[in-house]
């Protein structure tokens, strides 16, 4: 994250990251690109796209306009999206490790219907992001992600959701008005799906879909079953069609929805958060139970072993995972998700302890 490298780091790159620790690379690409046939372009006043954003598309219909607000502690912006039937608002705050919303964008339920007749789909970029991969050549994985909500957002269809109305009243509408749940979600749906089509030729190793409001220590298995799956099983399946490969994210809870996920065929899961950081996961279990359909990503507690302990018990939950999860290959070594503060040896210890990890040969 952002946080680290300028406070760990001195504001290195994140190549330079990855290259000061001997890690395998990752570089992240999600440039979108309008439909001048729709009456699409880019948004003039949207230069400089912030974490999980590319270049907004704007329309005449669909613009988004930012209000700066005075706040004694936190940066506040209040986004105005303005359409011909009238405009909806919604206000993100920011720290230096995060940002989150004060007020969600869908109030009333009758708000969707701006959304449903006036929302821009972005496509993907296909030239930006070969341009990007060729420069990058064989040193690690190109990543990206299926497009976003504006301004704020999540690659699932139900996590976007949850940005848009909120969490815990998303849930409450499954109950109460599953009809109007499924018609917010499938507003959402074909937007993705349309970049999702526009995907083929790029040069991607994985993209990634899913997000933590679909963990099973937020939401029932029955939720996901009924809410959650339908939708981004379809988006899978028509990113295989367009060439690419997914890697479905659940940061949280996994282990009751494991066989479930796996079933929507992604190519990959992540992040396989221990207990000891908020999830459930065993890994080992985990391994056993999916390591023969998908490959796994993550399972490392970077809390506990990037932090405050020795390098003996950072290499030792190196060793654990491993032994856990990469028999047989199909696992990627990784922190459950980002982190903010880090001792820069620990990772060190990391890196060093993972290149170690090699199988026996036959």
């Amino acid at each position: 994250m952002h946080y680290f490298l300028e406070t760990y780091l001195d504001g290195a790159s994140e190549q330079a990251f990855f290259d000061h620790f001997g890690l395998d690379a990752i570089t992240w690409v999600v440039p979108h690109r309008p439909d001048p046939t729709a009456g699409e372009f880019y948004d003039p006043q949207h230069t400089t796209p912030g974490f999980l954003e590319s270049r907004r598309i704007a329309s005449s219909d669909w613009r988004v306009e930012v209000e700066d607000l005075p706040d004694p502690r936190y940066r506040t912006t209040r986004y105005h999206f303005v359409t011909p039937k009238g405009a909806l608002t919604m206000t993100a705050q920011s720290n230096e490790h995060t940002t989150w919303l004060s007020e969600h964008l869908i109030k009333e339920k009758g708000d969707i219907d701006l959304i449903g007749e006036f929302v821009t789909a972005p496509k993907c970029d296909v030239e930006a992001v070969n341009c990007v991969a060729e420069a990058f050549g064989e040193r690690g994985l190109v990543r990206g992600h299926i497009c976003c909500f504006d301004v704020f957002g999540q690659p699932g269809t139900w996590q976007d959701a949850c940005c848009l109305v909120g969490t815990q009243r998303m849930i409450m509408e499954t109950f109460d008005d599953p009809a109007w749940v499924h018609t917010l979600l499938q507003m959402l749906h074909r937007r993705k799906r349309i970049f999702v089509e526009s995907l083929q030729g790029a040069r991607y190793d994985l993209l990634e879909l899913g997000g933590g409001d679909a963990s099973t220590t937020v939401i029932s298995p029955t939720i996901f079953e009924n809410f959650v799956a339908p939708y981004d099983a379809d988006l899978i399946a028509a990113a295989h069609a367009a060439g690419q490969r997914i890697v479905y994210h659940t940061c949280g809870g996994m282990m009751p929805i494991l066989e479930t996920i796996a079933a929507m065929q992604p190519d990959a899961m992540e992040t396989f958060t221990p207990k000891q950081m908020g999830g459930d996961v065993r890994l080992a279990e985990a391994k056993r139970r999916i390591g023969d359909k998908v490959c796994m990503i993550g399972g490392f507690d970077q809390f506990h072993h990037f932090t405050k302990c020795s390098e003996a018990e950072t290499r030792a939950a190196v060793r654990r995972a491993f032994a856990d999860a990469g028999e047989g290959g199909g696992f990627i070594l990784s922190p459950s998700d980002h982190f903010f503060d880090a001792e820069p040896t620990l990772i060190a210890a990391f890196a060093d302890e993972a290149r170690q990890c090699v199988y026996a040969s036959t």
